[in-house]
């Protein structure tokens, strides 16, 4: 049992009990009256009998029962409490989930209001929590600590320990909704950096005898009260220490519906590029069938709308992902999915918004997606090759702007007057860029490289020939290998390729020998590069060495291809990553408006490059500086516009339905209920016995007058 008030309580007591006795000590004083006799007076012969102002105090019922009254009263004011965890730490740590899905509104509050997001009901169980904690004694000695930490992917602590329970409800009180995916490791790692350490021991289990070196001793347990709706792919990584607890609050009503879009692709045709597709894949996780309306709206004016029938999630159970590995945590039904295609003929640029309405959708966030569509243009390639037949014969069927085939001396030449601009591509035949010596970052450019190795300062160590190999794995998704089939691809003389961690190379394919296909991506330069010469294998027989070139050139020139699945488009990024650009030269008082309505100021560097974030909400955020605008941007207002579309597009997160348990590394634990994770209050039933006992000794006082 504890109080939540004992002090405002010792005050009132010291005060109210003592003034209701002396009320009792006092002898009314009575005016002298005159009479025939006083045989009927005998109550008033009592008080005639004492000259003092007080008198005996009496048995009386009446102030037994006014005692007992304000007895209750002052008890309801101390409010008297108990906790049900029963948690024996004073150590606690709130984690309170601020991701996309904990803007889901299903009336998951204590009043089962339907406004009410999911943060919010959090936040009001965080405040009972924190209401329970112990405040010690009189003086605040013992008294329970409690830290809060806000976390989605990214994790910051709101509150550091303290026993002020006011301070606590304040920085509940602050933490705002994001639209980023949850991740638990950087906010367990947060908590672990603020645990006190008690010392350090040499004898200490896990030190070593040999060196010496000692183990550090952590402190006391800690109990983690986790408030989430469960939906965090990484929680298999939360270890708690030895001792701690952990408390799993859960928030969201079971069954919810949500229709979601989980997929947005935009694609212009290669023989055609104003003909423009748009791709959208929606997802429903609620137990019925859906019927939605997908509309594509170009520059804020509807295009067009179709309707589509999402399958509920299937009622066959399957394992729940997290993180890389799948375990069998708890058993969830599958999202339905389906989708629609838009086909439209757009020759110009504009700004795609897609929107999915479907009814008692719980979650908007993932109701809405952007698309940023470059106009129609035609790829312009240089051939830079000493008489490679395979690439010629590749490129011709490609509809290109320009196709010109140089060797390394014209190409050269062309980089010297100045003509080498005209090209968007420009493809190496077993070189590297001009310009680019050993050790050096590749060249400003889109190169696409066959048969050659980038240097050293690109992160890659060749370690010579490797023999006969083939690929054995690849990125699917990636927009270059997008449909590619490299199973039949046989390799007569790879390298032995070395890819360090530091390395700046992103491996697209693998061989055993190492990555086959890898990709530089810096804010000057573009770069996929073939680390193997084709002629020395049977790629260029199969025709998915065909789509490989148009997919690499489609995707360096950034034309093409507008799809967001990956965050390899330049007008996309998605939420909780860095905004990350780069300006025209001498670009000067540059902002960023998020899709809020935020202004923020910008410092570009001397090589334009600007970087803002984490970005926390989808939506289309607005780049504008004083200075020339890039070949893609937009003037208004006299001021060059630059708009990066940031969409949730996660089909984990948009699972909305709540998890009954969570795994952990160590445990799973099950949610707690309101009974079991809550406190006990008394002072209400209190003060309805203060109550009934005024109203008897009413009832008493009345029967003693009129008796």
């Amino acid at each position: 049992m504890t109080w939540a008030t004992p002090t405002l309580a010792i005050i009132a007591a010291a005060i109210a009990i003592p003034s209701l006795v002396i009320l009792y000590f006092l002898k009314l004083r009575r005016r002298s009256v005159e009479i025939s006799t006083t045989l009927l007076w005998r109550k008033a012969i009592q008080d005639l009998q004492a000259n003092a102002p007080f008198q005996k105090l009496r048995r009386n019922i009446l102030l037994l029962l006014q005692l007992l009254a304000l007895a209750a009263a002052l008890f309801a004011i101390a409010q008297p409490e108990r906790t049900v965890d029963q948690t024996s730490s004073s150590r606690h740590v709130i984690m309170i989930d601020r991701s996309a899905s904990m803007a889901a509104r299903d009336g998951s509050g204590d009043a089962g209001d339907p406004s009410m997001t999911r943060l919010e009901a959090a936040k009001q169980a965080a405040f009972d929590v924190i209401d329970a904690l112990d405040e010690g004694d009189l003086f605040g000695d013992d008294a329970h600590e409690a830290m809060v930490i806000a976390f989605d992917t990214t994790a910051e602590v709101v509150e550091r320990f303290t026993p002020d329970k006011a301070r606590l409800r304040r920085a509940v009180e602050s933490i705002t909704q994001t639209d980023i995916p949850g991740s638990i490791r950087e906010a367990f790692q947060l908590a672990q950096a603020h645990r006190p350490r008690a010392g350090t021991r040499e004898d200490a289990p896990g030190a070593d005898s040999e060196t010496g070196e000692q183990t550090v001793l952590l402190g006391p347990a800690q109990t983690f009260h986790l408030f989430t709706d469960g939906r965090i792919p990484d929680l298999e990584n939360f270890l708690p220490g030895q001792g701690d607890s952990v408390i799993y609050h859960t928030t969201g009503a079971p069954g919810v519906a949500n229709c979601a879009i989980v997929g947005l692709r935009a694609e212009r045709a290669y023989d055609a590029p104003e003909n423009l597709t748009v791709f959208v894949g929606v997802q429903n996780a609620g137990p019925l069938a859906a019927t939605a309306e997908i509309e594509l709206a170009l520059d804020g004016v509807p295009s067009a709308i179709k309707e589509v029938t999402v399958p509920p999630a299937s009622s066959g159970a399957v394992a729940e992902a997290t993180g890389d590995d799948t375990q069998a945590t708890a058993a969830r039904p599958e999202p339905g999915r389906s989708g629609v295609v838009f086909e439209l003929q757009m020759p110009g640029a504009a700004l795609a918004t897609v929107r999915v309405r479907s009814e008692n959708d719980a979650l908007a966030t993932d109701d809405v997606g952007h698309l940023v569509i470059p106009p129609a243009s035609q790829t312009s390639v240089a051939v830079v090759t000493t008489g490679n037949l395979f690439l010629a014969n590749a490129l011709e069927g490609l509809p290109l702007a320009d196709l010109a085939t140089l060797t390394p001396a014209q190409f050269q030449q062309s980089i010297d007057n100045g003509t080498a601009d005209r090209f968007d591509v420009v493809l190496l035949d077993g070189m590297l860029p001009p310009g680019t010596p050993e050790g050096r970052a590749l060249a400003p450019g889109r190169w696409l490289i066959i048969g050659a190795v980038p240097g050293s300062a690109e992160g890659l160590v060749d370690n010579g020939e490797a023999g006969f190999t083939q690929f054995i794995d690849w990125k699917r998704d990636h927009p270059v290998l997008r449909g590619l089939t490299l199973d039949p691809v046989r390799i007569g003389n790879a390298r032995t390729i070395e890819v360090p961690e530091t390395s700046a190379a992103r491996v697209l394919a693998e061989t055993p020998a190492g990555p086959g296909i890898v990709e530089f991506v810096t804010a000057e330069s573009r770069a996929v590069a073939v680390l193997f010469d084709i002629a020395e294998s049977n790629w260029p027989f199969d025709v998915s060495f065909v789509v490989f070139l148009a997919s690499a050139i489609d995707y360096l020139d950034g034309a093409a291809d507008t799809g967001i699945e990956g965050t390899d488009d330049r007008r996309a990024v998605r939420p909780g990553e860095i905004l990350s650009d780069r300006l025209p030269a001498a670009a000067q008082d540059a902002t960023i408006e998020t899709p809020d309505g935020v202004r923020t100021p910008l410092v570009p560097a001397p090589d334009g490059r600007i970087s803002f974030g984490p970005v926390r909400r989808v939506g289309v955020h607005e780049l504008t500086w004083t200075g020339d605008p890039a070949p893609l941007d937009a003037v208004e207002n006299g001021r060059p516009v630059r708009r990066i579309a940031s969409n949730l597009l996660d089909p984990f997160e948009s699972d909305i339905t709540p998890a009954e348990s969570v795994a952990l590394a160590s445990e799973i634990v099950s949610a707690a209920s309101q009974r079991e994770s809550g406190v006990e209050r008394y002072w209400r039933w209190l003060l309805l016995g203060a109550l009934a006992v005024i109203m008897l000794e009413w009832y008493i006082y009345n029967r003693k007058v009129y008796v």
